[in-house]
């Protein structure tokens, strides 16, 4: 199964980059997850957070891999469970889906972009820093995978 990331934003703490990457080599050889960051929109000069988003939309479209099943992650979106998460993978699993997460700039995302999505969740109600929602989404995601395969680093 492949996952990809997006992320809005470059040059992240080191503490990102390499709790992502412990987490990234756990999934083992039947996932390929893949993190791509995207430019983020300067803002002033004229361009304001609606614009901002609208350039970074451009980006984020054509970069989701062909045919992937979308999922934006948004305030507003559901709050699954750990295990919701893992039936969530185990049908993209068994549908053969190529599963794109999507995580906005600074400003959010267009509801354009939103509405592509196929899902929208959230990982907390609380305001998270996008390098934290980097590395929250991708320890979820392995968790996920440990629960469809009775490993015991979930517990219930």
């Amino acid at each position: 199964m492949n996952i990809t990331v997006l992320a809005v934003g470059t040059k992240m703490p080191r503490w990102v980059d390499e709790a992502v990457g412990e987490y990234a080599k756990r999934f083992g050889r039947d996932i390929h997850y893949t993190l791509k960051e995207i430019k983020p929109e300067k803002r002033g000069a004229g361009v304001n957070a609606a614009q901002g988003m609208a350039a970074e939309e451009k980006r984020i479209l054509e970069a989701i891999p062909q045919g992937a099943f979308l999922v934006v992650l948004d305030e507003r979106g559901k709050a699954p469970t750990s295990v919701e998460l893992a039936d969530y993978l185990k049908n993209w699993q068994q549908n053969g889906e190529h599963v794109c997460f999507v995580i906005g700039g600074a400003d959010g995302m267009t509801d354009h972009l939103k509405q592509q999505a196929r899902l929208s969740i959230r990982l907390s109600s609380l305001t998270l820093p996008h390098g934290m929602v980097r590395v929250l989404l991708t320890e979820q995601l392995y968790r996920a995978v440990s629960i469809l395969h009775n490993h015991p680093y979930h517990r219930e």
